[in-house]
């Protein structure tokens, strides 16, 4: 048991990171003191941390490459990629992620399409807000932002998709005829 010397509550000698140098070989503030307090000094040292790695990175590009090489050739990699983006991105953990897709029966929400072995499904979101709505595949993904997330267009979509009405018919007719008549004229 060691007593933390920001916060004053004793703790087991695991809530303490180690440190070399010191006389029991752990630090003097416990991991949570340590971490709030690196947290709130982040926003001070952001950018000069950013310049440092991208300095790093720039003076060892062929180990940074092999580095990311490695790291996407390996099933721990990939995961840990996909966690990261997951966690970047959309503010959820592989867990969360997995849970959500159970939830919707293993695959798209809309189509039901599941998985691929070596693709994810997409999360989809809200981009005005951020929300997550679901897990769709590429497809539907794509086919919501190509109708820009409004439901009078998709809607609109449905409607033409399943209307069979003489005046669509016939103007669908009339399209091919003239078609067909640009295509007459250009040879």
């Amino acid at each position: 048991m060691k007593r933390c010397v920001k916060c004053g509550v004793e703790q087991p000698l695991e809530s303490f990171y180690r440190a070399k140098g010191t006389r029991d070989g752990y630090r003097g503030d416990c991991k949570g003191c340590f971490r709030a307090r690196a947290k709130a000094r982040y926003p001070q040292v952001r950018e000069a941390n950013i310049a440092r790695a991208r300095k790093w990175r720039e003076e060892n590009l062929e180990r940074f490459q092999e580095n990311q090489r490695r790291m996407r050739n390996t099933p721990e990699g990939k995961l840990r990629q996909r966690a990261g983006h997951l966690k970047r991105k959309f503010g959820m953990t592989i867990e969360q992620y997995d849970a959500m897709l159970h939830a919707q029966g293993g695959g798209c929400f809309i189509c039901g399409r599941p998985p691929r072995d070596d693709i994810s499904l997409h999360v989809d979101h809200d981009h005005s807000t951020g929300r997550v709505r679901g897990i769709l595949c590429f497809s539907c993904n794509n086919a919501l932002a190509d109708f820009q997330d409004d439901p009078a267009l998709l809607r609109k979509a449905a409607c033409y998709v399943t209307t069979n009405s003489p005046e669509v018919e016939e103007e669908i007719q009339l399209a091919r005829r003239r078609a067909l008549s640009l295509v007459g004229r250009g040879s």
